[in-house]
Parts: structure tokens; sequence; C-alpha cells
């Protein structure tokens, strides 16, 4: 009894002293502002986790198989990278962009010799051809799989989960956040299944494990158990859901923007500041706040501050005539305020109203594009302002005598004087016009004044309508909140580029393909012909006609283009389309709720306009 008796005593005393040892490891885990995060060995064993799981079920993917094993391990294999994919969006995003990439062939040009032709190898197209009703070859099946099978245990090997501080981990819960919203729960990357509010659950099941290795972490208890209760929360309502009733509206407003706040109260209980050298600003908590996005990413480098004098002297110059050639056009003849910042023609016009190549597109937060012009031509707006300038039907003006025409005018002397040292050059000239353009984005309609619950004014139709926006219709795969443009979140770093296969004519029942190529030069590549930019659909209530060569006269035409399946809906030859040419299956009672969700992104000022 006595030897039991020491036995006991000591395991105890093991016990305590394991015990004491684990409370001082926790005890020493804690934020670090200044260094490399204590928590990453936790977080990188997750992410090897769920990577690992990912290469274990798509290895067993075989040709071999029954078409119904092979669907079920791709499931099993989707829901694990699922489950990676927020790490991944945040520490390897080339290849989150690789693995994830739609199946739509990729184009990528360095001069004309150097053209490069890519087939996408992801879980997009692997997930079409394994639920493709008109079946698929194994060749082609083999050609994805050989990539996965390669790519996943590579991306393993090779992570650069090493030093990252623990502001790197709160960015990422934040982007992924951005990116369920955004993406996640529209179908963008669930082609065929639309099986996007599960993998919205497994996102959210991943943020969930990453903040419980913070638990004590967590100064405030409280908020801690704030993330708990609203993951759980959230994850429940998407368990609930179904793909094309799910309330997307009421979810973004409710939980995307509510987990936004807590973002911004983890980061005040860390102690930590989340970078503002990126695309969105950290301190927002709404997806459609006015500064969601970090304006001076969004400007050429080393640009001097937007203040309101800056803008004011933008104006002026946007409307002054002089700037032209011929000195009878100016910005503001294409761009006119009160529709927007278009013209209502059908085609621009230029000098002696000369018909241009295609039709005004807004300026409205034409500071959230990537690239300017209908076919990408110009970097920014600077840039942009160069093309119109070098215009023979437009501007037509050289920069130099640009330069000599304002220096002649003494009001603006004295505002140059004042805010850019005296220097009157033609990249401030270009970079005052600019600054006055990046001011066109309030995010003020009705809309945004709902989303950030400034009034409840939204019916239900318009509710409605955002819902289909973002869901059955699919225009917001394309389409990207907050701007509703073609830039892609959650970086917001590129805009993409679209080819509907618009036609010349408005005929639903006799079409004709543009012969208006788009991107396909300069290069002279086929895979590029009739590619545009996606637009925004801000403020689209005044800026018709649609479409670059504003074929479209009304928004009623614009959706059942899109209802029909596009180009290729229509029965015309558009080899590379990238709108699926299948129908919507859009009612009319379902079209009319789109447009009527649209005309709520009226930029407050121009709501008067609107309505007459």
């Amino acid at each position: 009894m006595r030897v039991l008796h020491y036995k006991w005593i000591f395991v105890g005393l093991v016990s305590f002293f394991l015990s004491c040892k684990n409370q001082e490891t926790k005890s020493l885990l804690a934020i670090n502002t200044d260094d490399q995060s204590m928590f990453n060995d936790a977080i990188r064993e997750q992410y090897f986790t769920a990577l690992d799981s990912t290469a274990h079920y798509m290895q067993q993917i075989d040709t071999l198989n029954s078409l119904s094993k092979n669907q079920e391990l791709f499931l099993k294999s989707r829901k694990w990278y699922k489950r990676v994919e927020p790490m991944l969006i945040a520490y390897d995003y080339e290849n989150y962009i690789s693995m994830n990439a739609p199946n739509l062939l990729k184009v990528e040009i360095d001069d004309h010799q150097d053209i490069k032709i890519l087939k996408p190898k992801s879980f997009q197209v692997l997930e079409e051809l394994l639920y493709d009703e008109e079946g698929f070859s194994n060749e082609e099946l083999n050609r994805v799989l050989e990539y996965l099978k390669i790519r996943i245990p590579f991306v393993r090997k090779n992570h650069i989960l090493i030093t990252q501080r623990d502001r790197h981990h709160l960015k990422m819960i934040r982007d992924a956040i951005v990116n369920i919203a955004t993406k996640g729960i529209t179908g963008f990357d669930s082609p065929k299944l639309a099986n996007s509010l599960n993998e919205a659950i497994y996102n959210y099941e991943s943020l969930q494990n990453v903040l419980a290795i913070y638990k004590d972490a967590f100064a405030d208890k409280k908020l801690y158990n704030q993330w708990e209760d609203e993951i759980t929360a959230t994850i429940n309502v998407l368990k609930n859901g179904n793909f094309d009733e799910f309330d997307r509206y009421s979810f973004i407003k409710s939980h995307t923007n509510y987990q936004l706040d807590l973002v911004a109260k983890t980061a005040q209980d860390w102690n930590i500041k989340l970078s503002e050298s990126r695309a969105l600003d950290p301190k927002v908590t709404s997806l459609f706040d006015k500064n969601f996005f970090n304006m001076k990413m969004f400007s050429t480098q080393r640009a001097p501050d937007i203040t309101k004098e800056r803008i004011e002297l933008g104006r002026q110059l946007f409307n002054d005539k002089v700037l032209s050639g011929s000195g009878t056009i100016s910005c503001a003849t294409c761009h006119i305020a009160e529709k927007a910042f278009t013209d209502g023609h059908k085609i621009a016009k230029g000098i002696n109203g000369q018909d241009l190549q295609r039709n005004s597109p807004t300026l409205t937060y034409a500071v959230y594009q990537r690239s300017l012009f209908y076919d990408g031509r110009a970097d920014g707006l600077e840039d942009q302002i160069v093309g119109v300038t070098n215009n023979k039907n437009e501007f037509h003006i050289d920069l130099n005598q640009l330069e000599e025409k304002i220096q002649e005018k003494s009001a603006y002397k004295v505002q140059f004087d004042s805010l850019y040292d005296g220097k009157i050059t033609d990249m401030n000239v270009r970079n005052a016009i600019a600054t006055y353009i990046r001011s066109l984005a309030p995010f003020d309609s009705k809309f945004d004044r709902n989303m950030n619950n400034l009034e409840e004014t939204m019916t239900t139709e318009e509710i409605t309508g955002f819902n289909l926006f973002m869901g059955k219709a699919a225009c917001a795969t394309c389409h990207f909140p907050p701007a509703f443009n073609g830039t892609v979140p959650p970086k917001y770093m590129e805009s993409e580029f679209e080819n509907l296969g618009v036609p010349k004519n408005a005929s639903f029942e006799n079409p004709v393909l543009d012969d208006d190529w788009g991107q396909y030069y300069p290069y002279e590549v086929e895979e590029k012909k009739h590619f545009f930019k996606t637009s925004t659909v801000r403020n689209v209530d005044l800026t018709g006609p649609y479409m670059h060569n504003g074929v479209y006269k009304t928004l009623e035409e614009v959706v059942e283009f899109y209802n029909v399946g596009g180009g290729q809906g229509m029965g015309l030859d558009v080899p590379y389309q990238t709108l699926p040419p299948d129908s919507l299956h859009l009612t009319t009672t379902e079209s009319k709720a789109i447009i009527a969700f649209m005309k709520t992104l009226t930029d407050k000022r121009f709501e008067k306009e609107a309505v007459n």
C-alpha cells in the first residue's frame, strides 16, 4: 500500500510540473508587435494539415475509378482546399490564383515575340470536367490531375509561412472575410455545382481554428467570445442557406460588416497596426464604406496628397477647352457631370462632332480600375490622359504645348504656385485632372446608405435584385463589390476583361457580331479578340447607351443579353467567349428586380437626374 501511495505522489508531482510547464509555454505565447509571431508554428501546422489532406484525396482521383468515386474524392479534396484557402491567399497568392483559376485561357504578353497562351489546370477546371453532362476526355482529366497532384505538395514544400507577424495573420483573416463576401458566396469558383455556401463554411472553419490558436492572447476575453459566437452564427446561416435563395444582402450587412468591425477591435486588442500600404484601408468596418479602398494605392507612386484644393484645380482643368488643340472641346465634352460623366451618345464625339471609336464610359469609380480605356491600353488615370491628348480626333495637342497654354493663364499660375511648388508641368496638370476624377467615388448611393445603416429604405424588390445579382444571375462573378467593376478581390490588384460576344445590332433574333476586336490589338492575338474591360455598374441608370459600342439603349436589353447567354447564346460564333452561353432562366420579375437594384447604385449627387 505504501509503495502504491508513493507511486501516486510521484505521478501527481510529474503531472504538476508538466501542467506548470504547459502554463509557462502558454504564458510565453503572446502578441509580438515588433518581431515574428509566436503562433507561426501552430498556424503552419494547420496549413500543412489542410494541404496534406487536399493532396491525399487528389492523389486518389484516377481515370480507372468510377465517375461517382472521382466526384466523391474531388469534393473531399476541394473541402480541404477551401480550408487552406485563407492562408494561400495571404501567403502564396500566385499558387492560389493558379490552383483556383477559372476555366478560361490565360494570355500573357510581354512583347510581340513573347506571347504565351496558357490553358488552366485548376480545381474549377476539374469541377467542370467531372460534372459535365456531356462527359469528358481522360486525356484532359489527366492533364489537370498531373498538375494538381504535383503542385499541391510543391506548395507545402516551398511554403513561406516562417517569419509572419501577428498583423499578417490578422490581415489574413480580414482578407478571407472580404473574399467570402465578394467572391465566395457568388458562385465565382464553383461554376457547375454552385457549392459556394458550403465552401464558405470551410473557409470560416479555418478562420475559427486560427482564432482559437490566439485565444489566450486576447486581452479582452469577451472579444474572443464575440468572434466565436459570430463565426458559429455565420456557419449556421450558411448551412441553412440555398444558393439561389440565399439572402446575401442580410449576410453582408449583418455578418461581413460585423466581422470587419471585430477585425478592427482585434487590432486594438492586440495593439498592432495593420499595413496601410495595401489596396484596402485596414480600419474600415463596412464593405461599402467610402474609405473601404486605400486611395493611395490606386494613385501613382509619390503622387501628392488628394486635397480639396487639388480637386478644385483638377475640376477647372477638366472643364477647360483650352487644353485641346482646337480649343473647342474639354474632358467634359465626353464626360458630362449630369450624365454621371458620360455623354449619352452611342459613340463618343470628338473634334467637330466626329465619331470616336467607342462609347464614353463613366468616370465615376474609374479610380478603382487598374486598366483604363475599354481595351486596357492605359495603366492609370494620368496615363489615360496622355492617350486623349495624343488622339488626333480628341485633344490632339503636344504635352509641351499643353504646358504652355496653361502657363499663359494667370489664375492657374497662382494655383500651381500653391499646390505644385510653382511647377506647371504636363505631369502635374495630368495629376490635377486625375485627382479630380479620383474624387468621383463617394459610395453614398441609396444602396450604400442602407448597407451602412444610415437609412432603411431598400424595397423588397431591390433587395431581391441584389441577391439575384450576387447569386443566380452571376453578375457579381465579373462585377465585384463594392465598386461593382472588374477589379478582382480580395487583393484588388488587377482588372478583368471579358469576351461577351457583343453584337453590333440590338436584334436578339438576327444578331451580327460586332467588328470591334478590342484587345486583339496591338499584338494581334486571336485569343484576345473581342475582349473588353468590365466596367462599373454604379450609376448605370444614367450611363446609357450600354456596352463598348452603345448597342443597347435600355437596361432591360442589357439584362436580356446576359440572360440568353451573350453572343454564343444568341447563336453567334464567338470562340473565346468568357460568358457562359447557357441561359440564366431569369423570369421577367427577376430581371426587373435586378434592374431595380442597379438603380439603387446611383450616387446621391445624381439622384435627381435619375428620377427625371
